[in-house]
């Protein structure tokens, strides 16, 4: 008997409710109502415009232009342009009828030396930006910290000298005070925990400082700057703002399955994930790693930094492996994923369950906050196709698979109410640089020309549908 194909088998077999959907190219999973559908990007890196109308050096461009810290010793100095074409970057996201971008706000184009004198210019632009937003039916989410600290509060010991938490504070009431009639969702900090270990602790990413003790203390500094900035927003603000943050939240297994290999799991688990959740939902820093942050913690920042929050917005990319490394961080290193498990070109794992499995983890052990996953992409190779049509099939696969995944934690109870992956442009990928393409929408290094991707149209029509289209 010939052989015949996928969808001409399913025609003439008897289908689920399901699979017929699935053939017939309708979304297979539906979401609840009023769903959140945006995208999400960072100051840094997309913006560029370093040194336009007033805006001082951030640790970032510090660290970019020094030799040997980025690939290809690429800047974000030109970034994306979006400080000059985010009137075209919003007509992409109407194009597409996204309805929430959240961005970030750039502290050194707010406040140049961090603290002090705010530079009008600068709020100006995000103040345009937001107008923008608003004209195209796009609610602005705003993140007031994406990793971009004033050099000058640097130069004062940036997120291990304690009064971060007071400075963070006096600029989010000045950004707050500025655009808070017009924006109502606003995120404290994104990856606060990442930011922590990769920028303090390996000092692979800005401000480039190393050891477990600057790791620690700019975690703790930022989870009190979080509480601090929650409660003065809080108590001057206007009753529809939605307070929350951003955390990088992943599970962590054993490398290989190996039992020998679980205590380096915990450990790094109470690093990644818990020492930025703990304290805001229980009060308490987890217990292996206690003894560091003690020295740290003065009596009422814990009752501080656990301040209720409206939403918790979540970056899910992959599971972590750990096994023990005497010379790592906290005593661990970084293990392969489980052998045939498909990579990202990245070479992060591809494991669309490990969300489902950290969305329930949240319902389980943390009540079951109001959750926005608000990063979840891939780096995957893309080209154009002989149409002029950027084609990259894997990410739609990607981005596919993990909203099924979100999907069925709906279904078991999961609080999960938004999608923003990650991310609208292909833009400066940190220590990266241009190397990584993470983008809906290629953007042309020598030009800038924006091309939207076959993900871009596809994500697209998941917002049409309110629910996941087959591919």
């Amino acid at each position: 008997m010939r052989r015949r194909g996928f969808l001409g088998a399913l025609a003439g077999a008897a289908l689920t409710p399901r699979a017929a959907a699935f053939a017939q190219g309708a979304p297979v999973d539906r979401f609840p109502e009023g769903f959140v559908w945006g995208v999400s990007t960072s100051s840094y890196q997309i913006e560029g415009a370093v040194e336009a109308d007033g805006r001082a050096p951030s640790i970032w461009d510090t660290f970019s232009r020094t030799p040997g810290k980025v690939a290809n010793g690429d800047t974000g100095d030109a970034a994306c342009d979006h400080y000059n074409r985010y009137l075209e970057d919003v007509e992409l996201m109407a194009r597409a009828r996204m309805r929430a971008y959240r961005f970030s706000i750039a502290w050194p184009r707010v406040m140049p030396t961090g603290e002090g004198a705010v530079n009008a210019k600068g709020l100006d632009f995000y103040e345009r930006l937001v107008d923008a937003l608003l004209a195209r039916g796009i609610e602005p989410w705003a993140c007031l910290f994406h990793w971009d600290l004033p050099q000058a509060l640097q130069d004062k010991g940036g997120w291990t000298n304690r009064d971060s938490a007071q400075w963070f504070t006096d600029y989010a009431l000045v950004v707050a005070g500025r655009l808070g009639d017009r924006v109502n969702h606003w995120a404290m900090f994104n990856e606060p925990n990442v930011f922590a270990i990769f920028g303090h602790g390996v000092g692979t990413h800005a401000p480039g400082l190393t050891g477990r003790a600057n790791c620690m203390a700019a975690i703790h500094h930022q989870n009190l700057a979080q509480g601090m900035a929650i409660r003065a927003l809080r108590g001057g603000g206007r009753p529809a703002w939605r307070l929350g943050t951003v955390l990088s939240v992943q599970p962590i297994r054993p490398a290989g399955g190996l039992e020998a290999n679980r205590p380096a799991a915990a450990m790094w688990d109470a690093l990644w994930n818990r020492a930025c959740l703990d304290p805001l939902f229980l009060g308490r820093y987890p217990d292996l790693l206690a003894a560091d942050f003690e020295p740290l913690v003065k009596p009422g920042d814990l009752a501080v930094i656990r301040q209720a929050v409206n939403y918790l917005g979540i970056n899910y990319y992959s599971r972590l492996y750990q096994q023990p490394d005497p010379g790592g961080l906290v005593g661990t290193g970084f293990g392969p994923p489980p052998p045939g498990v498909k990579v990202t070109g990245m070479g992060w794992p591809v494991e669309p369950d490990g969300l489902t499995e950290q969305l329930l983890e949240l319902r389980d052990r943390y009540r079951n906050p109001l959750v926005y996953i608000m990063e979840n992409g891939a780096d995957f190779y893309d080209w154009v196709g002989p149409e002029g049509k950027a084609e990259d099939g894997e990410r739609i696969a990607f981005i596919r698979d993990h909203l099924r995944a979100g999907a069925e934690a709906i279904r078991q109870g999961a609080n999960l109410k938004g999608w923003f992956p990650w991310t609208l442009l292909d833009n400066f990928e940190w220590a990266e640089g241009y190397a990584r393409h993470f983008g809906l929408v290629q953007v042309d290094r020598s030009t800038m020309k924006r091309t939207p991707k076959a993900s871009y149209h596809w994500y697209a029509d998941a917002i049409r549908m309110n629910g996941v289209p087959g591919y």
